[in-house]
């Protein structure tokens, strides 16, 4: 993303075809390069490699916080933010541009908060090479 572009309050979600990002930043996106980093949190102990997928406090979808869209959104909070998820590799990954994709998303980090398993953990490591293959909601 352009540096002059960027929005670190969230309330303007990457989307489709974003004209704030760059050629090299929509290739990194595409392939998941970008989440790399990520395993240095992990390794600091401030990060997951499973669990909900960390969002913004103040991020929202048609100008309504998620929050306010999603009854209990802040339990996800409650628990250690992971590298995938369970809703990740349901196919809810990407942009969030309605109130149904916030919904789902919360959901399936719910039912993974309330089932937590070692196997379950597995299944989505495993897993989520394979969902990486789908591009279509990486932007």
């Amino acid at each position: 993303m352009y540096v002059e572009e960027c929005d670190p309050t969230a309330r303007n979600a990457v989307t489709r075809d974003d004209p704030r990002v760059t050629r090299v930043g929509r290739f990194i996106r595409r392939t998941s390069i970008d989440e790399l980093p990520q395993f240095f949190n992990v390794l600091k102990g401030d990060l997951s490699l499973v669990g909900p997928r960390p969002h913004a406090v103040s991020g929202q979808t048609r100008h309504r916080l998620y929050h306010d869209v999603v009854d209990g959104y802040f339990a996800r909070h409650r628990v250690k933010p992971g590298v995938t998820g369970w809703a990740q590799i349901n196919g809810w990954r990407g942009e969030i541009d309605s109130d149904e994709k916030i919904r789902m998303r919360t959901e399936f980090d719910l039912y993974y908060i309330e089932n937590w398993s070692l196997w379950l953990d597995l299944k989505i490591l495993l897993l989520t090479p394979i969902r990486l293959l789908d591009t279509e909601n990486a932007y």
